[in-house]
């Protein structure tokens, strides 16, 4: 049952692998692989019981992937204090412009939609 969840996941991943090969090499294979689950899940109207079981399961041990960035952190603590600066401007810049822009393309769809 749950390898049938994992075969969708690592099927949407591979077309993804393949379209990024083929057609769009500047984007990521499994992004691309993520957009195509969703909008087959978009298509089908939800999620089958076999692909959220396996996604539970991911999503359990989803806080190891923040161990690679704390090395990370720790290793070149001393290039981060020198850029601290640097680091936390862009940071709230980029915080700023993706509130801002958010807002914008929500408002300028909810206009859309009040006209329809």
């Amino acid at each position: 049952m749950m390898i049938s969840g994992l075969v969708q996941i690592l099927l949407f991943q591979s077309i993804g692998e393949l379209v990024s090969k083929f057609l769009l090499p500047t984007l990521p294979g499994p992004v691309i692989g993520l957009v195509l689950l969703v909008l087959w899940l978009v298509f089908r109207k939800g999620v089958n019981a076999e692909l959220a079981l396996v996604a539970d399961g991911f999503s359990q041990y989803l806080g190891l992937l923040f161990v690679p960035a704390a090395v990370g952190i720790v290793l070149f603590l001393p290039q981060l204090r020198a850029n601290a600066l640097a680091i936390v401007s862009a940071l709230v810049g980029s915080v700023i412009l993706t509130i801002g822009s958010s807002a914008l393309i929500v408002r300028f769809l909810s206009r859309k939609e009040a006209h329809d």
